[in-house]
Order: C-alpha cells, then sequence, then structure tokens
C-alpha cells in the first residue's frame, strides 16, 4: 500500500482531484456563510417590519420629511436668470451625470430577456451544462498530460500512461465540450432565424443522452486499453462512436424539420452552416469507420480526410454559422455583406475538403495527392480572408465598445485567431516548413491555436451572449474578465513556447543531431507548456463558475437603511391591512 501511495502519478492525480474539491469546499464555506448571514439578515428584517408596525405617526411624518430633504435637487438656475436654454445648432448631445468611479471601468449591461419557450430553454441550457462539465473533465486531463512532459516518470500505472489518456483528453474536448455546446446553440439559432420553434424538444434530449453516452463510455473504454488501434481523433470503438452518430442524425432531422416550419421565406445562412456541418460529420464518421478502404495507405489518407474534416467542417464551420447570428445580435447591427458570406460556405467546401493528405508530406502517398492538398491549403486563403473580413466589418464602428463589454473581447480574439490560425495552416502546408515543423510539437502548437483560440473562444463568446439573456442574470464581470485574461494569456503561453522549441527542435532535426538532444531541448519549452496550460486549465474552472452565477444567481437580503426604503415598508404594511 506505502509503495502504491508513493507513486508519483498517483499524487499528481490525487493533487488534480483534490483541487476542485477544495475548490468545492471553499464555495461550500461562502454558502453557508452566505446562508448564515442571510438568516441574520432575515431576523433582523423581521424586528424592522414588526417595529414599523407599531411605528408612531409623528416619526412616519418626520420620514417623509426627511425623504423630501434628500431628494431635493437643485434647478440649476440658481445663479442666473430664469430662462430656457437653447441650442439651435445641436452642439450638447447626451449630456449625462456620471457616478461611477473613474479608475475603475464599469461594464455594460446585456440587453433584456429573450422571449423563449420555457421547455425550449432548458434544453440549451442541457446541453450547455453538460458541455462545461465536459470542458472541466476533458481539459482536466490534459493538464495532468502537460504535468508529464516535465516529469515524465511520475507514474508507472497503465490506466495514467500517456498513450491511453491522451485520446480521453481530445476526444472529450472535441465530442463532449465543441460539440454539446454548439449543438446546444443550434437549438437556439435554427429555430430563431426561421421565427418559429423546435420541431421536436424529445429528439433532443435524445440526442443529449447519446452523445453523453458516447463521450463517457468512449472515455471509460480508452482508460481500459480499449480503442480502434490508432488514429488520431477516432480511437472511440465503433460501437461506442455510431451511439454519438445517431445522435447527430436525428438532430439533423430535427433541425430539418424545424426549416421546414419556418415562417420566413429565405433561409439564414447560420442554417445553412448549421446544417451542413452536421451533414458532414454523419458522413465524416461513416467514411472512417466502415472497413472496406482502412489497409496500407488507404488508411493513412482516410485518416488524413478524418483528422481535417472534423476540424474543418464539423467545428469550424458550425462555429462559423453560429458566429454570423451571434456577432450581429451583440452588436445590434446586421451581418456586413452576406455575399461574403455565401463566398466563404461554398469556398470552404471547395477547398476544405482536399487538405487532409497536407499531414503526410513526403509519405508514401501519391505526390499529386500531396500537391492538390498543398493547393487548396493555399486556396483556403479566400473563405478565410473573406470571413474575417466580413467579421471585422461587422464590429467596425462598435470598437469603443471593447472597453465597455466583458463579451466582445471574446468575438475579437476568436476572429484574430481564426485568421491567424488558419494563415499558419496554410503556411504549415508547403514542402518546406512542413519539412521543418512536422512531427514535432509545432503541430500541437497549431491544433491548440485552432481548436482553443478559435472554436473555445467562440463557444465562449455564445455562452456570454446568450445565456445572459435566456436566464435574465448576469455573470460578474470581475470574474469574466479574470476568464478571459487567464485563458488568453495562457494559451498564447502554451502555443509560442511550443512553436519556438518546435522550430529549434525541427533544425536539429535537419542537421541530423541525435533526437535525445531535440527531447533535452525541448524540456524548458514543455515547461512553459504546462505553466500555460495550468493558466488555461484555471480559467475553465472560471468559466465553470461564471455559468453557474448566469443560471443560479445569488439572492441578496437587503435590510433597509434610507428613508424611502422604509416608508415602501410602510406603505406596503398599509396596503395589506386595507
Amino acid at each position: 500500500m506505502d509503495e502504491f501511495l508513493n507513486e508519483p502519478g498517483l499524487q499528481i492525480t490525487l493533487i488534480l482531484i483534490s483541487l476542485p474539491i477544495i475548490f468545492a469546499l471553499i464555495l461550500i464555506l461562502i454558502k453557508v456563510n452566505r446562508m448564515i448571514s442571510n438568516t441574520l439578515k432575515k431576523r433582523e428584517l423581521k424586528r424592522i417590519y414588526k417595529h414599523l408596525e407599531s411605528l408612531p405617526p409623528q416619526e412616519v411624518t418626520a420620514l417623509e420629511e426627511r425623504k423630501k430633504e434628500l431628494e431635493f435637487q437643485l434647478s440649476g438656475n440658481e445663479l442666473s436668470l430664469n430662462k430656457n436654454v437653447k441650442d439651435p445648432r445641436g452642439l450638447v448631445d447626451q449630456a449625462n451625470e456620471i457616478h461611477d468611479i473613474r479608475f475603475l471601468q464599469s461594464k455594460r449591461k446585456e440587453s433584456g430577456k429573450i422571449s423563449v419557450p420555457e421547455d425550449e430553454k432548458k434544453l440549451i441550457l442541457w446541453f450547455l451544462g453538460c458541455a462545461v462539465f465536459w470542458l472541466f473533465m476533458g481539459t482536466t486531463v490534459g493538464e495532468y498530460l502537460g504535468i508529464k512532459f516535465v516529469a515524465p516518470d511520475s507514474d508507472h500505472l497503465s490506466w495514467l500512461s500517456f498513450g491511453r489518456l491522451r485520446p480521453v483528453h481530445t476526444n472529450m474536448v472535441f465530442w463532449g465540450w465543441a460539440s454539446m455546446a454548439m449543438l446546444g446553440f443550434s437549438y437556439y439559432v435554427v429555430p430563431r432565424v426561421g421565427n418559429t420553434k423546435v420541431f421536436n424538444l424529445k429528439i433532443g434530449y435524445w440526442s443529449l443522452i447519446l452523445m453523453n453516452s458516447a463521450v463517457f463510455l468512449g472515455s471509460i473504454c480508452l482508460m481500459a486499453g480499449i480503442n480502434n488501434s490508432g488514429g488520431e481523433y477516432r480511437e472511440y470503438i465503433w460501437p461506442v462512436m455510431i451511439l454519438f452518430a445517431i445522435g447527430i442524425m436525428i438532430s439533423i432531422y430535427n433541425h430539418l424539420k424545424t426549416i421546414e416550419f419556418r415562417k420566413t421565406e429565405d433561409i439564414y445562412v447560420s442554417n445553412w452552416y448549421v446544417v451542413s456541418a452536421m451533414m458532414y460529420v454523419v458522413v465524416i464518421l461513416f467514411v472512417a469507420y466502415l472497413p472496406f478502404w482502412q489497409d496500407g495507405l488507404g488508411e493513412t489518407i482516410t485518416q488524413g480526410y478524418f483528422m481535417h474534416q472534423g476540424v474543418g467542417m464539423w467545428f469550424m464551420f458550425f462555429n462559423l454559422g453560429l458566429m454570423y447570428y451571434f456577432l450581429p445580435q451583440e452588436l445590434n447591427s446586421p451581418v456586413y455583406s452576406y455575399s461574403l458570406s455565401i463566398l466563404a460556405f461554398w469556398t470552404q467546401i471547395l477547398f476544405y475538403t482536399l487538405i487532409g493528405t497536407h499531414h503526410f508530406i513526403f509519405s508514401a502517398i501519391p505526390w499529386w495527392m500531396q500537391t492538390v492538398a498543398i493547393v487548396a491549403s493555399v486556396g483556403m486563403v479566400i473563405p478565410v480572408a473573406a470571413g474575417s473580413v466580413n467579421f471585422m466589418m461587422t464590429i467596425r464602428g462598435s470598437w469603443h465598445r471593447l472597453k465597455l463589454s466583458y463579451v466582445l473581447p471574446f468575438y475579437v480574439v476568436s476572429v484574430i485567431f481564426y485568421f491567424t490560425g488558419s494563415m499558419q495552416g496554410t503556411a504549415e502546408a508547403f514542402r518546406t516548413t512542413n519539412l521543418l515543423w512536422h512531427f514535432t510539437d509545432f503541430t500541437v502548437a497549431h491544433s491548440h491555436l485552432t481548436m482553443y483560440g478559435i472554436i473555445t473562444f467562440m463557444l465562449w463568446s455564445f455562452t456570454y451572449t446568450l445565456v445572459p439573456r435566456l436566464t435574465s442574470h448576469e455573470p460578474p464581470s470581475l470574474t469574466v474578465g479574470l476568464h478571459f485574461w487567464m485563458a488568453l494569456i495562457g494559451v498564447l503561453v502554451y502555443t509560442i513556447s511550443l512553436m519556438i522549441g518546435s522550430t529549434e527542435k525541427g533544425i536539429l532535426w535537419m542537421d541530423k543531431k541525435p533526437f535525445l538532444e531535440g527531447v533535452i531541448k525541448m524540456f524548458p519549452f514543455w515547461l512553459w507548456r504546462a505553466i500555460g496550460g495550468t493558466m488555461m486549465w484555471i480559467s475553465h474552472i472560471i468559466f465553470a463558475y461564471n455559468f453557474y452565477r448566469m443560471i443560479c444567481p445569488r439572492k441578496e437580503i437587503r435590510i433597509p437603511e434610507t428613508p424611502s426604503e422604509i416608508l415602501d415598508i410602510i406603505h406596503t404594511q398599509q396596503n395589506k391591512a386595507l
């Protein structure tokens, strides 16, 4: 038993498990403290109510006089003639009195509650709640993997081995966090743009159950050593993955029927992207798991196809559709160019479906196929530039709101990452750069720059836009800001350190230096990777707290202090007596 407890891997695991438990205990203590405080306030409030019931009339009169005194305001013309001031040239506009503390920037509150059927709202929040859970679980595994790069001998347990935990991490955040969040948002967007209701809510709940079952069973199988024998991002065995595919297919049917019964003539571009992405992911999964072409080079080509179509035609395509809805809603302005969105739609379908094999440059795959992938990667400049320009021009005229909104920075960062991360993918596709960077940690940095910097930041943007409008409850702006900066700085530390270290490692390999020299060279960069990953992981805990505050707000009990508040209670009691 002592030897088992002395395992560094087990100790690190226990520490990682204990951190959220400690966080939960702190929250429980805060909750208990608040309950005690509220109980004391209720007693005080009860005493005040009882005292006010027998308050003498002369004291009520004194309170009313004091209220008038406190509400007194100068008319503004005490030192001038009593004349009406005119402004014929319109020089004075929106003159407001500022009460905020000037060195603390106040954030703008979001617009009011959106009218959404209660049953649809519950379905959306269930999808988002499950997604937040899988984000925390998946990145906790990723945090432990980052630690193993710094302490590779930290454990010797099979279920904690890197080869088993790495696919647990990637599949949890792929199919658990991102996919469930996207589908949850689609159950809001698809009926809204058609001015109708969700066709069948039961189908939505079945999708939720099937997708959660796939992620849970798939994770258990991977940790037990049961997998699909290779193939990045398709490590789940087919009986598990078919649950996920069925969940998507029945939601496709649900969305198509919802669109069929729309009350608008046109189909808005968001629904083009959303439904197309869902159709693509089903095709991608069937191509990836059918056994007919899974031998030799066929398996390699299929892997390239699946890996890139999963990122580009499922996650990216879906999120772009959501972006065309939520960004204009957040800004309360129309999308800059509908034509650019359609151009980006068709050119992404044309080029992205051809680029899978650029991950296998200089392999045994036919040279012409590699060249087609490189040319298509260059072609991706068209949809990326069209989308980026469209988003930035939509934001045009609203840049001043960056300092007033806690949501808009998430949108801006995701658009910047969308352009830079996609252009980085194009640059990596060339044979010269592929020779330098491929098979190094540069690929890991690129995947986090896109899946985290683009997809996850977009999903956070949509969450902070939609959930307060559904529940009428705002998250604390301080913790939202903390979430933003921890996540942004964390992902930059993570990716930049790996890109620098991987470039140096690639140069060593090209100079035919020993492999071990490259491993030693990467050690300080892996340390920075762990530091950046830890910041990202902590930001997810803060995000989970913000999500909780948006759906379960804090209830405050106020003790009346001003004459106005005391008189309100007296008048309420008098009305009840009548």
